[in-house]
Order: structure tokens, then C-alpha cells, then sequence
């Protein structure tokens, strides 16, 4: 866990957190016959890719919850299952780490002011997906 006292460094990555189930959820493809493969889709993906448009380096976590729960970390992309509410989840991982930047990937609006108090940028699903 980050020292809240300490102040940002120039090298701190930019911590991404995902919010697995809202940014599945944001295509209608099928994602709710195989949840965790989607999970899985997602992932993989922001292994291969980062996040568009942010240059240097990012820490990435993606949050999953419910059926996609079981879905394992890979170079790149640390997931965490939320023992709950995925919400609840993110908000803790930015609480965490105050002193660093932090951008949080959802649409929603309760989630996003959730996380904005806490000092968190949000952008929506779209800057994964295009």
C-alpha cells in the first residue's frame, strides 16, 4: 500500500483501474452467455493494447466480480476480484494510493462520483474500446 504522507513521484505510473463488468457491459456482443471469457476478452486486451492515448507507463488492474471471478492476472494486467461489490472494490484500490495518479475506467455515474472525491480521474469504456 502507497504512504499517504509521500508526495507523488515524476515516476509513479499512472494507476488504471477497470471496471470489468461496466465496460463488458458497455457492448452488446454476448458477453452475458460467457461472462469470464468476456473478463478474459478484456483483458487480454489491455495487455496487448495498455490504454490508447496515454503515453508512458501505466499500472493496470482490472476489477471483476460475479461469474467472471477466477479470471487470473497476466504480464501487464493485474486483475482482482471483487469478494462483493465491484463498486465498493474500486473505490477501495483508489483510496489506496492517494500520493499517485489515478484513472478510473467506468460509465457509471454513481461509481464515477465515488472515486472523483477521492482525486481519481474517470473516462468512460469508449477509451478502451474505441
Amino acid at each position: 500500500m502507497d504512504d499517504p504522507h509521500r508526495t507523488p513521484d515524476a515516476d509513479d505510473p499512472l494507476l488504471v483501474i477497470v471496471d470489468g463488468a461496466n465496460v463488458v457491459g458497455s457492448r452488446p456482443d454476448g458477453w452475458w452467455r460467457d461472462r469470464r471469457g468476456a473478463a478474459e476478452r478484456l483483458r487480454d486486451r489491455l495487455a496487448a493494447e495498455g490504454l490508447p492515448g496515454r503515453p508512458g507507463p501505466v499500472e493496470i488492474v482490472l476489477v471483476v466480480e460475479g461469474a467472471a471471478r477466477g479470471v487470473p492476472s497476466v504480464p501487464g494486467v493485474r486483475v482482482e476480484e471483487a469478494p462483493g461489490s465491484g463498486d465498493d472494490r474500486i473505490v477501495e484500490l483508489a483510496a489506496q494510493s492517494p500520493a499517485r495518479p489515478r484513472l478510473v475506467v467506468t460509465a457509471d455515474r454513481e461509481l464515477r462520483g465515488r472515486v472523483t472525491a477521492l482525486g481519481a480521474e474517470v473516462t468512460g469504456p469508449r477509451t478502451i474500446l474505441g
